[in-house]
């Protein structure tokens, strides 16, 4: 290889199987350790990210009831999604901690 060629170095692609929508949505996250304030991130069919004060273990279980507003889902009214997941990744970002919990179950209610 001739040492004056570059060659260049292809981006990591993320391969995700549902399109993430930047949400964010106050909401109460029950963990193993009890409730706590967070606030999502984003948001997709198949999981959530959200920010709170302190770290969820991962592989915990967690349970979350989200008010996705009316303007977002495109119905007249808001939808409450009631969720409950595992967390599968939790990162320390700018004092405080960013959670990714895959939902297993969801239904909305009113």
């Amino acid at each position: 290889m001739d040492p004056g060629v570059t060659t260049p170095v292809a981006s990591p692609v993320e391969l995700r199987a549902a399109v993430r929508f930047p949400l964010c949505i106050p909401i109460t996250v029950s963990t193993p350790e009890g409730q706590v304030d967070a606030m999502t991130v984003n948001i997709s069919a198949n999981g959530v990210l959200f920010e709170l004060a302190q770290p969820v273990d991962v592989g915990s279980s967690v349970s979350f009831t989200i008010q996705m507003p009316a303007e977002a889902m495109g119905t007249p009214s808001d939808v409450l999604a009631n969720c409950s997941g595992r967390v599968v990744r939790c990162a320390s970002v700018k004092s405080r901690w960013q959670v990714a919990a895959m939902i297993d179950k969801y239904y909305f209610g009113h």
